[in-house]
């Protein structure tokens, strides 16, 4: 059992120390799943009396009004006999104070330091550790009693010392009113009874600790505090519990009671209960600290590493981050990722349906062909095929297909910059750091249209070759005719019949046809040549080589993240060494059983 108890020390004061108070945070708390005992009651109904009759010592702060103005998080520790008495403060580790008026003047100090010299109250608790060999503190426990703010015993796993005065009305009672309304069943409230001494002539409070009265689930008990005049005095606490002892065992009112009375037993009861709250608590604590290990761990997985001190860390930083994201952007264009299939729709339904819409028939009207074939035969009509008109109506066809072919380029160029929208949104480490999110976007782009331009300028020159040089073989296939179908006496207007003009249009459609299936394939080629490959190839190239140029200061600046992260993140870690020290404390007791 003692295993046990010094285990919930540690993982109080590890909470503690790493500013795990139990309040209410973004964080987790494993405050608020350790059994502790809170003392509660009104101004000077004798919390501090007590405490310090169960420890043995006088260490807390007094005088009028409210002086216990921040929580006490008091842990006693059992010494060997012989031992010299001391105590130990957690804010000031290493000092052993053995004069505990000292210790009562740290107290008052570190509440001013805390709050100022005002009257403000804190709910950061101050953190004290008693070791003495003396009587009153049972070998198998440690007491953890703390003076708590209302907060504290709320929590499930608070023990309520409820402190109310005998010569008040418990109608009234602070201790006895709030531990009714956090604790509605009483299954953690213990009701201890202080000034019995003091009640007027003629009153007792049997009916109360008898439970008469004013009934608890667990017996009330009494207790007999030094007075002012005692303190003044120096008198000791083993001279005052064995005046409580007298006390109650010759007091005719008490005297049936007196073995359950006295800060003694009140120190055995609350040692066996809170033996039996640790026991039952920890397999909980065990399940708690592993789940919210793992919880912690992910999110500040999630927030990722904190920033390197040194430029070339700070490089280093940039580097893998941006090769993160280039990879997440690969892993889209290949198909691992959603988002390339669409650059294949451009090429396969896109891209066909703007060069259908061309209509070449139309551009191969009657009219069109004939005015084109007589202009281009000058003051001299051809003599055996109007070769120069052909010319002429195969590149005012093929022309047009420069529209669908640019148009191509620039929709795989928009659906590219979309995958590097996609692809940031996708790198976590890009969320961490909103200056190298807006860097690295804009050289992605900047990237994207210098391609745009490269393939754009090579598509549409694929266009202009088709037009510069015809495919001669197509035409040396076709039957020769030398037959005009006119009469070159005729205006150039009624120079040749329709017969031979639908012909021509016939022959031009076919090779314009040709050329447009030909291109059809050949446009694709050149833009994922151009602009998919390079983009998987050489994307951020141009970045990376102005990131080596950039001075230590520029680099800091691109590595500045959220101050709202680095907050998390800083907690996160201190909340996550917390909940691992008390991971190894749980194990080691394990271990050692």
């Amino acid at each position: 059992m003692e295993n046990l108890i010094s285990l919930v020390n540690k993982i109080q004061r590890a909470c503690t120390a790493l500013g795990d108070h139990g309040e209410a945070s973004a964080l987790p708390t494993l405050w608020d799943s350790l059994p502790a005992i809170a003392v509660v009651g009104g101004q000077s109904s004798g919390k501090s009396s007590v405490l310090e009759s169960i420890v043995g010592k006088d260490f807390l702060p007094r005088g009028s009004g409210i002086v216990t103005r921040r929580p006490l998080v008091l842990q006693l520790h059992k010494l060997e006999e012989g031992s010299r008495e001391y105590a130990e403060f957690l804010h000031i580790p290493r000092k052993r104070f053995t004069d505990f008026a000292a210790v009562r003047k740290e107290i008052q100090d570190e509440t001013d330091r805390e709050t100022g010299r005002t009257k403000q109250i804190s709910s950061v608790p101050i953190h004290l550790s008693i070791y003495s060999p003396n009587e009153g503190q049972p070998d198998s426990i440690v007491q953890d009693i703390e003076n708590m703010v209302r907060s504290y015993i709320e929590k499930p796993n608070c023990i309520i010392l409820a402190i109310s005065p005998a010569n008040q009305d418990l109608a009234t009672s602070d201790a006895i009113k709030i531990s009714r309304e956090v604790d509605p069943t009483g299954e953690r409230t213990f009701g201890v009874l202080t000034k019995i001494d003091l009640m007027d002539k003629g009153t007792d409070a049997a009916d109360i600790l008898e439970g008469k009265s004013y009934r608890l689930k667990f017996p009330w008990i009494g207790v007999v505090n030094r007075s002012q005049a005692d303190i003044n005095k120096n008198v000791d606490m083993i001279a005052a519990r064995r005046r409580e002892r007298e006390y109650f065992s010759t007091t005719p009112e008490y005297k049936h009671l007196a073995q359950r009375m006295g800060s003694e037993h009140l120190a055995k009861m609350l040692s066996k209960h809170l033996e039996t709250v640790i026991k039952s608590r920890i397999p909980g604590i065990q399940s708690l600290i592993s789940k919210t290990v793992l919880e912690l761990e992910n999110e500040l997985s999630r927030l990722g590493k904190p920033i390197a001190a040194d430029a070339g860390g700070k490089l280093y930083t940039i580097m893998e981050i941006c090769r993160l994201f280039d990879q997440i952007y690969k892993e889209h264009l290949d198909g691992v990722r959603p988002g390339g299939d669409k650059i294949y729709y451009v090429f396969d339904n896109q891209l066909p349906a703007a060069l259908k819409r061309l209509q070449f028939d139309k551009q191969l009207s009657m009219e069109n062909i004939r005015k084109l074939i007589t202009e281009a035969d000058g003051y001299q009509p051809h003599l055996i095929a109007p070769e120069q008109g052909y010319r002429r109506l195969i590149e005012s066809s093929v022309v047009t297909i420069r529209g669908p072919a640019e148009a191509a380029v620039d929709a795989v160029h928009a659906l590219l910059k979309e995958l590097v929208h996609k692809a940031i949104s996708e790198t976590p480490e890009l969320k961490q750091y909103p200056a190298l999110r807006a860097e690295v976007g804009n050289a992605a782009i900047e990237s994207l249209e210098r391609m745009r331009d490269t393939s754009k300028k090579a598509t549409l020159q694929l266009v202009d070759m088709e037009c510069s040089y015809l495919t001669v073989d197509f035409f040396r296939k076709l039957p020769q005719d030398v037959d005009k179908g006119g009469n070159p006496t005729h205006s150039i207007f009624d120079r040749y019949n329709d017969s031979y003009l639908r012909r021509i249009g016939t022959t031009v459609l076919s090779y314009v046809n040709m050329v447009c299936a030909s291109l059809r394939n050949s446009i694709p080629k050149s833009i994922v040549y151009c602009q998919v490959r390079e983009a998987k190839r050489s994307l951020l190239d141009h970045f990376f080589t102005e990131m080596g140029k950039l001075e230590q200061k520029r680099l800091s600046n691109l590595l500045n993240e959220d101050p709202a992260v680095m907050e998390r993140r800083s907690a996160l870690a201190k909340r996550l060494e917390l909940y691992r020290s008390a991971q190894s404390e749980i194990d080691a007791v394990a271990w050692s059983k």
